[in-house]
């Protein structure tokens, strides 16, 4: 099942509508690392509020994700990680270690916005 992608401004957000198998995952990182480029994104989120599943193979892809778009430039957010899953993933030991999330889209749109902001500050201060 393919995930809508949509670019909101300088950034893409990801909306998975269901349990995605891994095949799904692997064209969802191969799509989103390619789009980064392509609309010359600043960052992305991926919504997986409908998950309510997350195995260890869609965690460690979920962070390949953040990291392969963090190489390409831009940064990511992982939002509507449901209370049930985020039990068992602690309970199984899986992690997003170095990925940024967000209880909703509107909370991880605004830490995209922060950062962005923060850049834009740090850029003027190195010039300056």
């Amino acid at each position: 099942m393919a995930v809508p992608i949509l670019k909101q401004g300088a950034y893409l957000i990801a909306s998975v509508q269901s349990a995605l198998s891994d095949a799904d995952l692997l064209e969802l990182r191969n799509e989103l690392v390619e789009k980064v480029g392509r609309f010359r994104s600043r960052g992305v989120i991926v919504d997986v509020t409908a998950m309510d599943v997350m195995d260890s193979f869609a965690s460690r892809t979920l962070r390949d994700i953040a990291h392969m778009i963090r190489l390409r430039g831009a940064e990511t957010v992982i939002v509507g990680v449901q209370p049930e899953v985020a039990f068992t993933m602690v309970q199984l030991g899986l992690t997003l270690e170095g990925v940024a999330t967000a209880l909703d889209l509107e909370e991880g749109l605004a830490f995209l916005d922060r950062g962005a902001k923060k850049k834009i500050r740090t850029d003027l201060g190195a010039s300056g």
